[in-house]
């Protein structure tokens, strides 16, 4: 006798109608997620994200350019700056980038400080994708008279 109904494309039903469980399948947490309604066909809202290739920034990430000197020294936005000790800086593909890899190469990146000395602590190289949301604030003063959506990565102005 066929319990399953195999033209049901839901990934939980088949992941339970397919082989013979092992031992210590999880057989209750699909049982709950079957019966939650999620299989029926429960209607989910859709949160509105951020557009594809968009990465999750802060709310305290500022924008600027940022151009490596002799490391840890830099200029961000043609102002001195230093990178903290144990900075992170990540390329347009989310990779570690050693700081050295660019010296004298003006970037645009978002940014956050260290709030006490106020050096780079995180520092992402944009993508085009991420350069193409504006607006984006570029101060501390900015950034706290606009509006953040963490969701779908966008800042409003008043």
């Amino acid at each position: 006798m066929t319990r399953c109904d195999s033209a049901r494309p839901h990934a939980l039903a088949r992941l339970f109608c397919s082989k013979p469980r092992a031992a210590g399948f999880p057989r209750r947490a699909v049982l709950l997620a079957l019966t939650s309604g999620l299989w029926w066909g429960a209607s989910v809202q859709a949160q509105p994200g951020p557009p594809a290739g968009h990465r999750s920034f802060p709310a305290h990430a500022l924008r600027g350019e940022l151009l490596v000197g002799a490391v840890p020294a830099a200029l961000l936005n043609g102002q001195a700056a230093r990178l903290a000790p144990g900075a992170r800086i990540r390329g347009e593909d989310n990779l570690l980038r050693l700081p050295s890899s660019l010296i004298g190469q003006p970037v645009i990146v978002h940014f956050t400080q260290e709030p006490s000395t106020g050096m780079l602590m995180d520092v992402w190289i944009l993508n085009r994708v991420e350069l193409g949301n504006t607006p984006w604030p570029a101060s501390p003063a900015e950034a706290a008279t606009w509006r953040f959506d963490p969701l779908s990565q966008r800042w409003a102005r008043p």
